[in-house]
Parts: C-alpha cells; structure tokens; sequence
C-alpha cells in the first residue's frame, strides 16, 4: 500500500502532464504480443530487436539461453542493448527451455517459430491478432529441435533473391510490423487507456518509476 501511495503521489504532483499523458497513449496502444528468443548471443540483434517491439507496442520480451550461462549474458545484454527502448521494454531471462515456454503460455494463446518445414506458412498467412509470442533462433543454427518441438506451428518470409535468409534482427522486425499492420486493420491500436484497469495502472506506475530511475542515473 505504500508504494502504491508513493507512486501515486509521483504520478500526479512531480511528473508532468505532458509526460504522464504520454505515458498513456503508449500504454493504450501495448499489445498482447511477444517474441521468444533462443540462444541469440549477438547483443545488437537483441538491441535491434528491443526497438522493434518498443515500436510496435510490445512491452516484454523472453531471451533464453539453454547453451550457456544466462546471468552474464543478460548483464551483457544489459550494458549494450538500446539504452532508449530497454528501459520501456521488460526482458524476461530463461536458462530452461520448458520453464520459459511455460511462462508464455500462461500469457499468450500462441507460439509460432521461424522455421522453414513441409508445414510452414507463409507469415501473411498467420492471424497475428491473438495473443501470440514469436520465437526466432540462434543466429546460425536456429531453432532448437527442442523448442520447435513446442511450437503450435512454423513460418517464412516470403522471399525473392538468390539468398534466403535475413539476420534475425531483421525478420523479426519483419514479422512484427507485418502483426502490427494486421492489429491496426481491426482497430487494435485506436483503444484508450482504461483507468479502471490494474495492467494499465501497473504499467503506468512502471513507466514513471523508469522514468525517475533514469533521471536519477543522468544526474549521478
């Protein structure tokens, strides 16, 4: 109770009404959506993708690694990932394939993987509206025979060169735009933030200690 307390008197008697109006509108357009990443060791495709998902309106990501040790990575990526977009994106870190799977599916309807199969879909060909979490794998090997193992289905990108491939960064950018054209058809980004919601209050409390947090590392 307390912290809620303080955080409300933050919200309303030191940040701005500009700011906190802001707050809003991105929180009124966060979508429920997510991406997976296995063993994805590059901390600038991590970067890159953090600023898709911030720009599309994700608000949380999974980062796994099952190959090698996951504190140090996350630090790592910590350090290095986009400063701008990190701090309004929540990365969650798995060491174990199962326990991070089950983790997303308590949130989310869906997992759909970059993984070219007899099965595959086209990416235009997925409903991207649901609740649903795309998984993309290590940059040269992929998704894991494990994790594909998982998944409640596979998907390209339709592509039209002689190499077909794209660095994970890019196709994850890709597939997320190509969802968040599908949420804008059916209105998903026109909702406004819902004052009588607890994910939307605790979301805004976030943003504002994040935003206090950062002021106070800028001045130290």
């Amino acid at each position: 109770m307390a912290k809620e307390t303080l955080t409300s008197f933050i919200s309303r008697d030191t940040i701005t009404d500009d700011r906190a109006q802001r707050f809003k509108e991105v929180i009124a357009k966060r979508q429920n959506l997510t991406v997976i990443l296995e063993n994805v060791h590059d901390p600038h495709n991590i970067g890159a993708v953090i600023r898709s998902c911030d720009a599309i309106g994700i608000s949380e990501i999974y980062v796994l690694y099952s190959e090698h040790s996951y504190n140090f990575l996350s630090q790592k990526i910590g350090k290095n990932a986009s400063s701008g977009a990190r701090k309004w994106v929540k990365a969650h870190y798995f060491g174990n394939l199962y326990e991070c799977i089950d983790a997303v599916r308590r949130k989310y309807d869906k997992i759909y993987g970059t993984h070219l199969s007899e099965t595959s879909q086209s990416l235009y060909e997925l409903d991207l509206t649901a609740p649903v979490a795309l998984m993309f794998g290590n940059e040269q090997k992929g998704i894991s025979e494990a994790a594909l193992a998982c998944l409640d289905g596979n998907f390209i990108i339709p592509q039209h060169g002689m190499v077909q491939s794209l660095n994970i960064s890019v196709a994850c950018a890709v597939s997320l735009f190509e969802a968040s054209r599908q949420r804008t058809v059916k209105g998903l980004y026109d909702l406004p933030f819902d004052n009588t919601s607890i994910v939307h209050n605790e979301m805004f409390d976030g943003f504002v200690t994040k935003h206090f947090d950062y002021i106070r590392k800028k001045e130290n």
